[in-house]
């Protein structure tokens, strides 16, 4: 990675967000979302990767998955894998995440959420441009899960971050997809 580039962080929040109703929930980890969001974050340069969980079993859930591929005959399968699943820190909530940003990094990250909803935001250009100004404070990117981050979440941040948009209204991407396109905004060639 560049050292004119700021650290960037990825914080994959299953709680608070919001069912399609609005309610606020707690969903479930997926293997699915480990794997390919380690992968974009490990071919970006991300620093590491949370993934953010309140409830034990499943932070267990997410280090069995991880170690199957560290430990595991995963790795002895594929393993490239590993690369991008050492990125992933599983934690219970986002002060710990943003702790561990901050210890790595040397200074606290600002956090940027996303949103699929919102208008407005920082531009992926006016973010990308800040990110690459020397001595840029670090960035820890919160993905939300379910239909969204929660308000309480969304307060959290520093600043919020333009939502994606494609060619038409349809606008309802996997947080998987969502995480990839950002992070190739961000830091693409």
């Amino acid at each position: 990675m560049d050292a004119a580039h700021a650290d960037i962080f990825v914080a994959l929040i299953h709680h608070p967000v919001i069912d399609r109703n609005g309610r606020i929930i707690t969903s479930a980890i997926t293997s699915l979302d480990l794997h390919d969001i380690a992968r974009s974050s490990r071919t970006y340069g991300v620093r590491a990767f949370y993934v953010v969980h309140p409830v034990a079993e499943q932070r267990e859930f997410a280090r069995t998955v991880i170690d199957h591929w560290r430990i595991g005959y995963g790795r002895s399968f594929d393993s490239r894998r590993v690369e991008a699943l050492d990125l992933i820190e599983v934690v219970s909530d986002v002060d710990a995440a943003m702790t561990a940003a901050e210890r790595s990094a040397g200074r606290r990250p600002e956090i940027v959420h996303t949103s699929a909803r919102e208008q407005g935001g920082v531009s992926f250009a006016a973010m990308r441009r800040r990110i690459a100004q020397p001595g840029a404070a670090p960035v820890m990117i919160m993905l939300g899960t379910g239909f969204g981050l929660a308000p309480a979440a969304r307060a959290r941040a520093d600043l919020a971050l333009e939502a994606i948009r494609g060619a038409g209204d349809y606008n309802h991407l996997s947080v998987r997809a969502a995480a990839s396109i950002i992070l190739d905004r961000l830091r693409g060639r």
